[in-house]
């Protein structure tokens, strides 16, 4: 019932508002040439006041005060004073606003508003937060309020932080985890990829050292090798970022999710894919990386190929294997991994104009609001790619 006469007050305050300036009607003006008359008296004191201060000379004086008095005595002539308008009442526009407003507002509300639904204050909906991610991050957060020095706390929340680009806050949450839990690899390897988001996907030397801690604990931590390799391949030391990689698809499970990605990095630092030679010493047939009808992927016989040739010629058949994975995305765009494979390919081989254009491709296959989406934007920041008009 209170919502209701709220809604019936902030009505009648609307038409009122609405209302006031058709009602008044034509006010009638004060006359114009009173105010005129005021204006030219006004100067005429001014003017004895400049002449006693030895501002202006008599003649001068003289002269301004027959200018003023003229226009005086010719604002002061009587004339005929002007006919006031009757008031103009807009009944149309008066029944409008009264009447047909308020039935179309309430028809509005009945038709898209719940009010049969209960009301939820704040504390209501901390208490039973349900899946509403905004208000379990704002529960966690006033619960640390209290307890600063809850580390679980700070551990659950540091992840959310990051999955939700707040890296800021995330970067905050992982230190607090680890100055209270002690260093583990999970929490250092996400501490590095804040510091990276926060450097638009740059592995900077902070990360490359919390990283280097991570493998201290984890030798095999692919994910801190995978970055450390990135590291140098981001510094210009191709052949180091080459044998970093290969190492990692080595170690790598045949149906590890990252081998993908890790033979994509080999290959535009001038390297074979691990598991695409069959022949090769140490190859792995069954690589995710080997699948020949995997948009972008090297063949076989582009592996072959590639094996007598210089870097240059390399690098050139790299860049139309990257092309023709564009004319696959073209004929058939919903193919999430081959569009985050076609912006980090152009990034690598530094053509930021067509890793910005293919973002934008991809955005418009896997818009921003979903899951897919929001990992193609991340991508696009970690690898320092403007999104600015991305998702437009």
């Amino acid at each position: 019932m209170l919502f209701w006469i709220l809604v019936a007050a902030l009505t009648a305050a609307l038409a009122v508002i609405l209302l006031y300036p058709l009602l008044r009607g034509a006010k009638a003006a004060d006359n114009i040439r009173a105010g005129e008359t005021a204006v030219y008296r006004d100067q005429l004191r001014e003017l004895d006041r400049d002449l006693d201060g030895g501002l202006i000379t008599p003649e001068e004086a003289d002269y301004a005060r027959a200018e003023i008095g003229r226009r005086l005595i010719a604002v002061s002539a009587d004339e005929p004073a002007e006919t006031l308008k009757p008031a103009r009442h807009h009944r149309f526009t008066e029944a409008f606003v009264l009447l047909l407003l308020p039935v179309l507002g309430l028809c509005l509300y009945l038709t898209t508003g719940r009010p049969d639904l209960p009301s939820q204050p704040l504390e209501a909906r901390l208490e039973n937060p349900g899946n509403d991610v905004a208000v379990l991050i704002t529960k966690a957060e006033r619960h640390l309020a209290e307890k600063p020095d809850d580390g679980k706390g700070w551990d659950v929340l540091a992840p959310i932080y990051f999955r939700t680009m707040r890296v800021n806050d995330a970067q905050v949450a992982y230190r607090n985890a680890i100055r209270l839990l002690g260093p583990s690899p999970v929490r250092l390897d996400g501490l590095a990829e804040t510091l990276m988001a926060v450097s638009d996907g740059v592995v900077t030397e902070e990360a490359r050292q919390v990283l280097e801690q991570s493998l201290t604990l984890e030798p095999d931590n692919p994910r801190a090798r995978f970055y450390i390799a990135l590291s140098m391949e981001q510094a210009g030391r191709p052949d180091e970022a080459r044998q970093a990689f290969e190492a990692l698809a080595k170690q790598s499970p045949a149906d590890a999710p990252w081998l993908p990605l890790v033979n994509q990095h080999i290959a535009m630092n001038g390297g074979a894919p691990a598991g695409t030679n069959p022949a090769a010493p140490g190859a792995n047939p069954a690589a995710p990386g080997a699948n020949p009808a995997a948009p972008g992927n090297p063949t076989q016989q582009d592996v072959a190929a590639a094996e007598t040739m210089n870097a240059g010629d390399r690098q050139q058949m790299i860049r139309g294997m990257v092309e023709s994975l564009d004319a696959k995305l073209s004929e058939d765009p919903n193919n999430f991994e081959g569009w985050m494979r076609l912006v980090r390919s152009y990034a690598v081989l530094n053509d930021k104009d067509r890793a910005a254009g293919a973002l934008k491709r991809g955005l418009a296959a896997f818009p921003p609001p979903g899951e897919q989406g929001r990992q193609l934007l991340a991508l696009a920041r970690e690898l320092g790619i403007a999104t600015e008009g991305a998702t437009q």
